[in-house]
C-alpha cells in the first residue's frame, strides 16, 4: 500500500512536496487501526485510541519499546505493514529535506537569495583580495553583517566559507539592490572596476538606499563634484585607501575626520618635545592644562621608540618624550613649560 501511494502520488506530481510524508503517514494510521482492531482478540488494550496511537508513532518510527504490541499473527502482520509505512514516511521526509537543502545551498551559491537583514553593510563590487580584506576588517568586531552584492561575472559566492550573503546580478538595478538589502542597511559601499562604473552604481544605490550612509570608492577623487551631483550626502573615499573605506563604512564621517587633520588651515596636527626642565609630566596634566588654556588635544605621544596613540591618562611622559597634538595653532616650548608649571 504505502508503495502503491507513493506512485500514486508521482502521477499527481505530489511525491516532490511536503504533503507526500504527510498523507502516507496519514493513510497508513487509519489503515491499520482497524485491521489491527480485526486482528487482535476482543478487548486488546493495543487498539484503544489512548493506546493505538503511541504504538503506531514508536512502531512505524522503528522505535518499538515494547510496551505495546500485537498478539495475534495477524496482528503481526499489520505491525509489519505499519513499520514499512514509517520507513516510507521517513525516506520521504528525508529526501525532501535532503533537496530543500541542496536547494537553498545551490541559491546562497548563486547569489539568487534575498538578504532579510538590516543595518548591515552592503558591499557593491567585488575585487579578488581586495574585497576579503575588507570583509575581515568590518566583521573583525563579529557584529557586523556584511551583504555582498556583485555582478554577473562573478559566477559564485566567492567566500563560501565567511557568513556573509551573497547576492549576484547588475548592481545598476534597483531590484537588485532592494535584494541586497541597500534600503535598510546602515552603509553601502559602490566599489566598481573604474570610476565610470562608480557613478553609474552610486545613481542606482542613491535612489534605492533610505538613509543608508552612501561610500564610493573613486581612483580619481577629481570626481567628487560629479558625485556630489548625486547626493550631497556621498562620502568619496580613495580607492586605494581599503583601510579608511571600512572606517568610513563603519564610523560615518571619519574620513573627514582625516581630511581635515591632514588639510592645512582649522585645527592642525603639531609635535612638541617636552623641555627637559619640566621632568616627568603625566598625561593627564597635559590634557587637562593644555586643552582648557590652548584649546589643544594630545593625540599621541614618544618615549624613545615607543610610540604611545591615545596614551591613558595615568601614563607618565618624561623628559624629552615627544607629544603629537590637534590645536589651531602651534604651541612653543615656553607656552608649554610656563602652563604646565601652573599650580593645581
Amino acid at each position: 500500500m504505502p508503495i502503491f501511494l507513493a506512485r500514486l502520488l508521482v502521477r499527481f506530481r505530489l511525491l516532490g512536496t511536503w504533503w507526500t510524508p504527510v498523507l502516507v503517514f496519514s493513510l497508513v494510521f487509519v489503515t491499520s487501526w482497524p485491521l489491527m482492531a480485526l486482528a487482535e482478540p476482543s478487548g486488546s488494550s493495543i487498539v484503544e485510541p489512548a493506546n493505538y496511537w503511541w504504538y503506531f508513532v514508536v512502531t512505524a518510527a522503528t522505535v518499538g519499546y515494547g510496551d505495546l504490541y500485537p498478539e495475534s499473527a495477524f496482528g503481526h502482520v499489520v505491525g509489519v505493514y505499519v513499520i514499512i509505512g514509517g520507513i516510507a514516511t521517513l525516506t520521504t521526509v528525508f529526501t525532501r529535506l535532503s533537496a530543500t537543502l541542496e536547494r537553498a545551498k545551490g541559491r546562497r551559491m548563486q547569489g539568487s537569495l534575498t538578504a532579510d537583514s538590516s543595518g548591515h553593510i552592503v558591499l557593491l563590487g567585488y575585487a579578488p583580495g581586495r574585497t576579503e580584506q575588507m570583509v575581515e576588517e568590518l566583521t573583525a568586531d563579529g557584529s557586523t553583517r556584511i551583504v555582498l552584492c556583485a555582478g554577473n561575472d562573478v559566477p559564485a559566492h566567492p567566500m563560501p566559507d565567511r557568513d556573509i550573503t551573497f547576492v549576484r546580478g547588475d548592481p545598476t538595478d534597483d531590484g537588485v539592490l532592494r535584494r541586497a538589502g541597500v534600503h535598510r542597511a546602515h552603509s553601502v559601499l559602490v566599489d566598481a572596476r573604474d570610476d565610470n562604473e562608480a557613478l553609474a552604481i552610486a545613481i542606482t544605490a542613491a535612489h534605492v538606499a533610505d538613509g543608508a550612509h552612501l561610500v564610493v570608492a573613486l581612483r580619481d577623487l577629481g570626481r567628487i563634484r560629479q558625485m556630489r551631483y548625486i547626493d550631497e550626502r556621498v562620502r568619496c573615499v580613495q580607492w586605494h585607501s581599503p583601510h579608511m573605506i571600512t572606517e568610513e563604512l563603519k564610523d560615518p564621517g571619519i574620513t573627514e575626520v582625516y581630511t581635515q587633520l591632514m588639510t592645512h588651515g582649522g585645527a592642525d596636527t603639531y609635535s612638541l618635545r617636552l623641555p627637559g626642565a619640566l621632568g616627568t609630566v603625566p598625561v593627564e596634566r597635559c590634557q587637562i592644562v593644555l586643552g582648557r588654556r590652548y584649546g589643544a588635544t594630545l593625540l599621541a605621544a614618544r618615549d624613545g621608540d615607543t610610540l604611545l596613540v591615545n596614551p591613558g591618562w595615568q601614563t607618565l611622559l618624561p623628559a624629552g618624550a615627544v607629544l603629537y597634538y590637534v590645536a589651531s595653532r602651534r604651541l612653543t616650548p615656553d607656552e608649554v613649560t610656563a602652563a604646565l608649571r601652573e599650580p593645581g
